[in-house]
């Protein structure tokens, strides 16, 4: 089992004279910026860190000159099983994992899916992962969504990843096939919260968190269109929500779509597609940020998957028979 793996870590920094007079958790925080500014809290209640041997709280001031120590140790972040699940990895290095998420794998162990995960792949992959918060996973796809995700492989990355997607500094596109005629682009400000009636469902709720999406047309069919979708936020369910929540679902999506709708005379075959679509038609198609170590702008595209591609096809072979 991956717990018994812990990560000893050792710090010191003398306290610059510019610092002095501020809270110990914020100069600790600017020392040690490779750990998050909670862990770092926590490690100060503890005793872990300590000024000039002292244990103090996180809001005393500390002074110019003083010795910072940190003395602690990262637990492995849970009882889970490295397994060898087969991973399609598009980049790698020493701090950061890119990887092309299939359909149907599930990203984090949970109830009714304890393991067969990413994160079980990951922790054959890269076993001290084992030691970062969540094995490095700082965002996180839908079970049947495909497309690209970042895992982190340090407690660095993983931290300076973090806040690169709460700044928001993360471009994630995705692309989907929705159900009607888009007119025009456009975006959606509207807060996601769990449903009150529903509790495994998201909903567009006075009191949630605030999500934005931003959406274009790509192509228009007879009753569908081919949509680019670029997060701001990243809520559970955003993308299918949001676009449910403006009259656009996902086709295929399963809990969001609601009425089936085809368009009249289509094929049989393109009929069939569209009623057994098996998931949720989307697809996390560029991801775009800063390497946490070099600083680099990084940018990674994902091409289609197969069963989308087949759809479209099937789509603007419709829409060709009907004009012609």
């Amino acid at each position: 089992m991956s717990s018994i793996n812990k990560q000893v870590i050792q710090l010191a920094a003398e306290v610059p004279s510019d610092m002095g007079g501020q809270r110990l958790d914020q100069v600790a925080a600017q020392l040690f910026a490779e750990h998050s500014r909670s862990r770092l809290s926590a490690w100060i209640k503890d005793g872990r860190l300590t000024v000039d041997g002292a244990v103090l709280r996180p809001r005393d001031i500390v002074h110019g000159g003083a010795l910072l120590e940190l003395s602690a140790e990262q637990e492995a972040q849970g009882e889970w099983l490295a397994q060898d699940i087969e991973l399609k990895i598009v980049y790698e290095d020493d701090q950061i994992l890119v990887i092309d998420k299939p359909a149907g794998l599930v990203v984090h162990p949970a109830a009714g899916h304890a393991d067969g995960t990413l994160l079980n792949a990951l922790l054959h992959h890269v076993p001290d992962i084992v030691n970062v918060p969540r094995a490095g996973i700082v965002h996180r796809l839908d079970k049947d969504t495909t497309g690209l995700m970042v895992v982190a492989k340090t407690i660095e990355a993983q931290t300076r990843l973090v806040d690169q997607l709460q700044k928001r500094t993360v471009s994630r596109i995705y692309e989907c096939i929705v159900i009607g005629v888009i007119t025009a682009g456009g975006k959606i400000d509207a807060p996601i919260g769990r449903s009150s009636s529903q509790r495994q469902r998201m909903a567009v709720t006075d009191g949630g968190k605030p999500a934005v999406s931003h959406y274009r047309v790509l192509e228009r069919f007879r009753s569908h269109t081919y949509t680019r979708v670029k997060l701001e936020t990243g809520r559970t369910h955003q993308i299918r929500v949001h676009m449910s929540h403006i009259g656009y679902p996902l086709v295929g999506d399963p809990v969001y779509a609601g009425r089936f709708r085809i368009p009249p005379a289509a094929s049989q075959t393109l009929v069939q597609s569209l009623k057994e679509f098996p998931r949720q038609a989307l697809h996390a198609r560029f991801l775009q940020l800063d390497h946490p170590l070099t600083g680099q702008r990084m940018k990674w595209e994902s091409p289609l998957p197969d069963d989308l591609v087949w759809l479209l096809t099937l789509l603007r072979q419709d829409r060709e028979a009907y004009i012609g």
